[in-house]
C-alpha cells in the first residue's frame, strides 16, 4: 500500500440558492462572506452578550468625542437619584418631585435620553403614565394632562412638577431616565396632607363592597385610604373597631387601646389585618382619606332648625353648598373648625367639629361626634355649608 496516494475528496458542488434557480454563484458568495464575519469572533474571548449585541469592555475603543461610545462601551454608570424622604404638599397646590441623573465616570459630551414618569398602582390595576420627554418634545397623559411639566438644565435635573394637585395624586412616582439600552430609575413618595375618617353609609354596618367603598368616599370629596394613611392616623391616635377597605383592597382596623371586643385583650395595640378581601364578595366599612381645604366650611347661623332638604337651600341661599363629610374633617383637622352645634352634611348625616372639649359637648377627646343618619324631615339641626375658594 505505501506509496498509493489517498483517496480524491470531493467537495460539494454550489448548491442554487432556494426559489432562485442559477444563482449558486451569489449563494457560495454570501456563504463565505457570513464565514468571513465570524472568524474573527473565534479569535475574542469572553465577549458579552446583551440584548444581541456584543459589548467591547477594551479601553482601546474608546472613542472620546462621541457621548454614545462612551456610555455604551467603557463601563460608564448612570445614576439616577431622588430624594429619600416623603414630600408632602396640600390639595390644590402645586409641587415638584425632583429627579436629577449623571453618569459615573462622568462623559465627556452629552447625549440625547428619554425621560419617562409614571405613578406606580396601589391596588394592582396598571401602573399609570404621567409624562414622557425626548428632548424637548414632551407628552403628558390622562388625568394629569395639561397639568405636569418637566424642569430640565444643564445639571441634568429633569424633575416633574405637578399642578392644582388633587386626591388621586397622592402615591408613588417613578422617575427613569433611559440612554439607548441603559436605563436606571428611582422613586419619589407624594403624599397629601390630609385625615383619615372611618366611613359607613345610612344603611349601617358592613355594608360596602371596595368599589361601593370607593364610590362612599368619592362622594363625601375623599378617596380610600392607603395602609400608609391608615397606619399614620394610627399612630397620631386613631382608634376604630369595625374594619374597613384600604386603598389595596386589604381590610383593617386601627385599635390604640386594646379590649375584649376588638380583637382581644392578648393583643398588642396596632392596625389589626383581615387581609386582601374579594372585591366584589365581602362587604365592611371603609376608611376616607381627605386632603386639606382650599375653601371653608363654616356653621350656618339661622334663626330655626332645619330639615336636611330645608338645609341644603339654605346653603345655596348663602351662596355655597352642603358640607360633606370628608371636607367637615378636614377643616376640623387643618383650619381648627370647632362648633358644638350638630349640623345636616350632604349624606344626610348630621355631626359637629370639636377640637377643644368641654362639658356638654361630647366625649373628652377630640374629633368630629357623630349623630348616625336622623329623619331627613326632622327639624332638630342646623347645617354646615362649604364655600370654594
Amino acid at each position: 500500500m505505501q506509496g498509493k496516494l489517498p483517496a480524491r475528496v470531493s467537495l460539494p458542488r454550489p448548491q442554487p440558492c432556494p426559489g432562485y434557480p442559477g444563482a449558486a454563484l451569489v449563494c457560495d458568495t454570501m456563504g463565505l462572506l457570513f464565514l468571513a464575519l465570524l472568524l474573527p469572533l473565534a479569535h475574542v474571548s469572553a465577549l458579552p452578550f446583551y440584548n444581541g449585541f456584543y459589548y467591547s469592555n477594551s479601553p482601546h475603543d474608546q472613542n472620546p468625542g462621541n457621548g454614545y461610545g462612551e456610555g455604551l462601551f467603557n463601563r460608564v454608570k448612570l445614576v439616577v437619584e431622588t430624594p429619600e424622604e416623603t414630600l408632602f404638599s396640600y390639595q390644590g397646590a402645586n409641587v415638584t418631585l425632583p429627579c436629577r441623573y449623571h453618569y459615573k465616570p462622568a462623559l465627556v459630551s452629552p447625549r440625547p435620553m428619554r425621560i419617562k414618569w409614571w405613578k406606580l398602582s396601589e391596588n394592582g390595576a396598571l401602573d399609570e403614565d404621567v409624562l414622557v420627554a425626548i428632548g424637548l418634545r414632551h407628552r403628558s397623559f390622562g388625568d394629569y394632562r395639561g397639568r405636569v411639566y418637566l424642569w430640565q438644565d444643564e445639571d441634568n435635573k429633569v424633575s416633574l412638577e405637578i399642578q392644582d394637585l388633587r386626591l388621586e395624586d397622592s402615591g408613588r412616582y417613578r422617575c427613569e431616565v433611559i440612554d439607548g439600552l441603559e436605563d436606571e430609575s428611582s422613586l419619589v413618595e407624594l403624599e397629601l396632607r390630609g385625615v383619615v375618617f372611618p366611613y359607613q353609609p345610612r344603611q349601617g354596618r358592613y355594608q360596602l363592597n371596595f368599589y361601593e367603598a370607593q364610590q362612599a368616599c368619592e362622594g363625601q370629596a375623599a378617596v380610600v385610604a392607603s395602609f400608609e394613611q391608615l397606619f399614620r392616623a394610627w399612630e397620631e391616635g386613631l382608634d376604630w373597631c369595625n374594619a374597613g377597605w384600604l386603598q389595596d383592597a386589604s381590610v383593617r382596623y386601627p385599635i390604640t387601646l386594646a379590649r375584649q371586643p376588638c380583637g382581644g385583650l392578648e393583643l398588642a395595640p396596632g392596625v389589626r389585618s383581615y387581609g386582601p378581601r374579594h372585591r366584589r364578595l365581602y362587604r365592611y366599612d371603609v376608611f376616607c382619606f381627605a386632603a386639606a381645604l382650599k375653601g371653608q366650611v363654616y356653621y350656618l347661623q339661622h334663626p330655626e332648625k332645619l330639615t336636611l332638604e330645608e338645609a341644603k337651600d339654605a346653603c345655596q341661599e348663602d351662596g355655597a353648598q352642603i358640607a360633606k363629610v370628608g371636607q367637615l374633617f378636614a377643616a376640623w383637622k387643618f383650619r381648627g373648625l370647632d362648633h358644638c352645634d350638630a349640623g345636616w352634611l350632604a349624606d344626610g348625616s348630621v355631626r359637629y367639629p370639636v377640637v377643644h372639649p368641654r362639658p356638654k359637648c361630647g366625649p373628652p377627646e377630640p374629633g368630629v361626634r357623630s349623630f348616625g343618619f336622623p329623619d331627613p324631615q326632622s327639624r332638630k339641626y342646623g347645617v354646615y355649608c362649604y364655600r370654594p375658594r
